[in-house]
């Protein structure tokens, strides 16, 4: 038989094992509900940090209190915690069932119910539930429910009551200690958000008097700074008397003696220096006299001594032929 439990009712446990099902519906806007519980000594506080079982620490030291972990079942979402009644240590006398959502109020979850199930036979029907309905709706955890000694057996007691300050509030009043460095990382809630922090003010300083050879020197203007540019190494030269290759890859040519300066011939024209431009180089003036006809004319005298008899003149145009 289910037992329907209004807050601040009790009823006897038989089972040894409970299993605690924290149930919701899902929804547009609905927080994620997480389940934890606290194992709490006879003067009504943890012993120790390890007594709290949560999702950072899902399983107790002792291994008789864990969490099972959430389910989507239907049309609803679960959570749940799992406890050993019969191997709990004797020091702790109460454990506490908690709900809570992250920074979200609790007025924004729908259908928010407790059921205890008896763990060996989870086919069977709950053994009891409780509709958990927050008194203000701002709460952002809520204590659902206790289990608690009664003798030599264990209770359930309906609950229902919330905290504002979370989690860590909730933590904190049953003596759980609490990182102090997240609280200081948070930012000031009395500050506008977006609003950015003022610069320190700092005292206004009186100036030092300064020497005229300070003031000319201020207003000297600063040389230009040099650029920072690496300076490409010179060209390595080659070896004197050793010719270079040119660029297209020919090999180089021995550099020619200059010739000996020219007489001007006596028409004007200038002395031609070089090779002519069929590429056959002039002979060798044999006497002084063709040495000197060759500075005159530009070209050596024709060589004297007995005509060719084979010699023939080539073909001459109608200029030259005699009318």
């Amino acid at each position: 038989m289910t037992h329907a439990m209004l807050k601040g009712s009790n009823v006897p446990l038989e089972a040894t094992t409970v299993r605690a099902v924290l149930r919701w519906s899902p929804g547009q806007g609905v927080p994620d509900v997480d389940a934890s519980a606290l194992l709490l000594g006879l003067d009504g506080r943890v012993r120790s940090d390890e007594d709290f079982v949560f999702y950072n620490q899902p399983r107790h030291p002792s291994g008789k209190v864990w969490r099972l972990g959430k389910k989507r079942i239907a049309e609803a979402l679960t959570d749940t915690i799992q406890t050993d009644l019969t191997g709990v240590e004797s020091g702790v006398g109460r454990i506490l069932l908690v709900a809570s959502a992250d920074g979200v109020t609790f007025d924004r979850v729908q259908a928010l119910r407790i059921l205890l199930y008896d763990a060996q036979n989870p086919d069977g029907e709950a053994l009891a539930y409780f509709d958990v309905k927050p008194e203000t709706g701002q709460e952002t955890a809520l204590i659902c429910g206790e289990l608690y000694r009664r003798g030599e057996g264990w209770k359930f007691r309906a609950l229902g009551e919330g905290y504002s300050n979370g989690l860590k509030g909730l933590a904190t009043d049953f003596g759980i200690s609490v990182d102090e460095s997240e609280a200081a990382e948070e930012p000031d809630a009395s500050a506008a958000p977006g609003t950015p922090e003022p610069p320190a003010q700092t005292p206004p300083q009186t100036p030092e008097p300064v020497s005229p050879e300070a003031v000319t020197q201020a207003h000297a203007p600063a040389a230009p700074a040099a650029p920072e540019v690496s300076r490409p190494l010179p060209p390595e030269q080659p070896p004197s008397g050793v010719p270079t290759q040119p660029a297209y890859g020919y090999p180089p040519q021995q550099p020619t003696a200059a010739p000996p300066a020219a007489a001007q011939p006596a028409y004007g024209y200038p002395h031609p220096t070089s090779a002519p431009a069929y590429g056959y180089p002039a002979p060798a003036p044999a006497t002084a006299a063709a040495q000197a006809a060759q500075d005159r004319y530009g070209f050596p005298p024709p060589a004297t001594g007995a005509p060719d008899p084979d010699f023939r003149l080539p073909p001459q145009g109608p200029q030259f032929i005699g009318r």
